[in-house]
């Protein structure tokens, strides 16, 4: 069964990063998921709104990010469609957990911190891609956690 969809459009710059965070925690708080889901799914956004501006649209302006949250019975599923080149997240290595580095560690937490984990070029012929995470619930809605 499908659940409401809340969508935000924002251009792709860092400084949009409170307001992604913001909006995904307000959708959250509305349908009264617990903290740890609703802080999972803040913490992921920021890092795929870090990684967007960063990587795929290298910091390039008039690009755009538009970030939809689903709220399902058993789960809520976000997306963020950009319109950066390809991305191939299975060519992002496995980070062991005390490795100490600059960077890299966007992808590692969207790893441990969702259920499901996906990068796919945007349909319809558009540049761009779209990343899609899964945060499972084992309860009813607003008991995710």
């Amino acid at each position: 069964m499908d659940g409401p969809i809340f969508s935000l459009t924002v251009p792709s710059e860092l400084r949009m990063l409170s307001i992604a965070r913001n909006f995904v925690d307000a959708v959250c708080e509305a349908y009264r998921l617990d903290r740890a889901t609703t802080h999972a799914l803040v913490i992921v956004t920021g890092e795929a709104i870090t990684n967007i501006v960063r990587h795929a649209h290298h910091n390039r302006p008039g690009s755009q990010i538009e970030l939809h949250l689903q709220i399902q019975p058993d789960a809520v599923v976000i997306t963020f469609h950009d319109q950066g080149e390809p991305f191939d997240l299975g060519a992002v290595p496995e980070l062991p957990p005390g490795e100490l580095r600059i960077g890299g560690r966007g992808i590692y937490l969207m790893r441990t911190l969702m259920d499901e984990l996906s990068c796919v070029p945007r349909p319809e012929g558009r540049n761009g891609n779209v990343l899609r995470m899964v945060k499972r619930c084992s309860a009813p809605m607003r008991d995710c956690g």
